[in-house]
């Protein structure tokens, strides 16, 4: 480990993130920041819809917690950290730039990631298989409507439980885990995802746009979705050796802080 602005970091060969959705309300940029302020790795793969653009031409929101996560990312480009930009559909104005580089940052529709092993991994969004974008306006509309009122009770519900000391908890991914039809969506979007990265001959995928991670082997391909940072604050990592792991920060970060606290705690007995 090293210390990055006084936090201690880990090392990763690759990280995973999607779906931050910078610009809207209910982006836990808190656990993102610190997320990127503890985490080091060679790549750093951002897998679409970073930036919340549809949001933002509703009603725009950018709080400085924002653009410290556009800073936080600038700097580990400035550091030497390799950046992957591949747009999704809610920064999909960023697709016209794919196949140029900004700095230490490189835009693509998809990417192929090779793992020590030698497996070829495909990298996109993922919004391109999702059956719902394709369903009508009006069905597609009122899904984002009742989609944003649970986020908006989230945010009220996760203030009240901050203050009374209790962990992060997302109602929204609590209603898609339990509702049957949210299920089934679930699984046919990993199904289809799988089957084609399958059909082009790669080994596995990544992708997020669900906002539901996931990792486990359809057919023979290697199925992996790093979620979100919206409901549930997960991130896909790679170590050195090329084990893949999904990292559910909420909880990482609490027994970090655990952890933290034990040391201080053993220190000042001592």
């Amino acid at each position: 480990m090293n210390t990055l602005q006084g936090k201690k970091t880990c090392y990763y060969r690759s990280i995973w993130l999607s779906d931050i959705h910078l610009g809207h309300k209910g982006c836990k940029a808190e656990y993102l920041l610190d997320f990127l302020q503890s985490m080091r790795s060679g790549t750093l793969y951002l897998v679409g819809d970073v930036i919340d653009v549809w949001s933002m031409q509703r009603n725009m929101y950018w709080p400085p917690s924002h653009n410290s996560i556009v800073r936080a990312i600038l700097e580990k480009a400035r550091e030497g950290t390799r950046i992957i930009y591949i747009p999704g559909n809610h920064d999909e104005q960023f697709r016209e730039y794919a196949g140029m580089i900004f700095g230490n940052i490189e835009i693509h529709d998809e990417y192929v990631h090779l793992t020590p092993a030698g497996k070829r991994i495909l990298l996109l969004h993922g919004d391109i298989y999702d059956a719902i974008m394709k369903c009508s306006s009006i069905k597609n509309y009122l899904g984002n409507l009742g989609y944003e009122l649970l986020l908006y009770i989230n945010r009220h519900v996760s203030k009240l439980r901050n203050r009374m000391g209790l962990p992060y908890w997302s109602l929204s991914a609590f209603v898609k885990r339990n509702v049957s039809t949210a299920m089934q969506h679930v699984y046919h979007f990993e199904k289809v995802v799988a089957y084609d990265a399958k059909k082009r001959g790669f080994d596995g995928v990544v992708c997020g746009h669900i906002h539901y991670a996931g990792m486990r082997e359809i057919d023979g391909t290697l199925y992996c979705n790093d979620g979100d940072w919206v409901e549930n604050c997960t991130a896909l990592v790679e170590g050195e050796d090329g084990q893949l792991e999904l990292l559910h920060w909420t909880e990482r970060q609490m027994t970090l802080h655990v952890r933290h606290a034990d040391r201080h705690a053993e220190a000042a007995a001592a």
